[in-house]
């Protein structure tokens, strides 16, 4: 049973894990002591499954709830004629569960199952926050930022597309540091260097397949951590290989040590992947999806020198191998784009997203 005196606040997001791990860092900064939460969610996408490992004390887990949601896109498709009745379904089923639970807060870091929430919680009266993560302005922020107290954002950029509600925070990252602990997931060797690959959180095609036209030659130099997606397992992986681990999903546990003990990553440009890298000044080659707003968020590391960006519609597998022995083989450049990218993010935001919470 809920406890009269605590504050309650409603998380929203989903779809990819992306708009999911800021808000959960806040949690963790908040705790559990002073405060109650609720998530509302899509029925189909990983939050169900990162919310459900958060643990508030000993026995407490985080509630989940999920609504009906539907990919607001910004281009013509059939599934676009459907999408204002899941938006409305959306809409009467937060207004009830906003009705009944009464939250102080709803925080939203994106994703289109929180548009209806944050929509139903200002004709509520709720007061609402919206974390923008991407350099670019994403859709559903651009649909809850006006009916939003306070909008924060992940760069110092992103100031002007806000107005005066705006406040630049860095970005939420949950800390990685107890979760390695005695961990042995990886049967790693001592004597070669780790490549952590990582195409997302749903994977990515041509990321996987282009590992797997290296791999003969990568496993000569290296060993690699391959996180491919749920169900983006290329069909062509070997039975078993020397140096090469493949996983379609890794636990936040098994996720922190392949981060803490790669010596390089590659990786897609979602935000909540790159804040992580930044704060353990991780080494990074990044592939962001071509024609999206990873681009810009890949254009930001790179004016840095924070990382080495390459274009997808022009790599090939040659390229790649190369990039991965260059950097491999260069230890002051690795120890350069470490100290560059653990500089990119301001660092602080889940304590200062917490703080904005407390204080209003």
């Amino acid at each position: 049973m809920s406890q009269i005196f605590k504050n309650k606040i409603l998380l929203t997001g989903g779809g990819t894990g992306g708009s999911v791990a800021p808000l959960l860092a806040v949690v963790d900064e908040l705790g559990h002591k002073d405060y109650e939460y609720l998530w509302l969610g899509t029925r189909k996408g990983p939050e169900r499954e990162m919310v459900a490992g958060v643990k508030l004390g000993f026995k407490t887990q985080l509630n989940f709830k999920a609504i009906a949601a539907a990919k607001l896109r910004r281009y013509f498709s059939l599934r676009t004629l459907l999408a204002p009745v899941w938006l409305g379904i959306g809409f009467v089923q937060a207004f009830f569960i906003i009705m009944r639970w009464r939250p102080q807060w709803i925080i939203s870091a994106g994703g289109f199952v929180s548009v209806p929430v944050v929509w139903a919680g200002w004709i509520l009266r709720r007061k609402i926050l919206i974390h923008q993560q991407d350099a670019r302005p994403g859709l559903a922020n651009k649909l809850m930022a006006p009916f939003a107290r306070v909008i924060t954002v992940a760069f110092e950029k992103s100031l002007e597309d806000y107005g005066k509600k705006v406040k630049w925070i860095g970005n939420p990252v949950r800390s990685m540091k107890y979760e390695v602990r005695n961990k042995k997931f990886f049967n790693l060797k001592s004597d070669l260097p780790i490549v952590l690959i990582l195409g997302g959180g749903t994977g990515a095609k041509f990321i996987n397949n282009l590992v797997m036209d290296s791999l003969s030659e990568l496993t000569k130099i290296c060993q690699i951590i391959h996180v491919t997606g749920k169900g983006k397992q290329p069909e062509n992986v070997p039975a078993s290989i020397a140096n090469y681990c493949g996983y379609e999903f890794l636990s936040r546990g098994q996720m922190a040590e392949a981060q803490t003990r790669s010596d390089i990553v590659i990786s897609r440009c979602g935000m909540s992947t790159l804040s992580e890298l930044s704060y353990l000044g991780k080494p990074v080659i990044l592939i962001p999806i071509p024609e999206s707003h990873q681009v810009e968020n890949a254009l930001i590391f790179e004016e840095q020198s924070a990382a080495i960006v390459l274009d997808q519609p022009v790599l090939e597998k040659t390229f790649f191998i190369n990039k991965i022995k260059e950097l491999l083989a260069d230890k002051e450049m690795q120890k350069q784009l470490g100290k560059n990218i653990g500089g990119a993010i301001k660092k602080g935001a889940a304590k200062e997203l917490a703080k904005i919470i407390s204080e209003n």
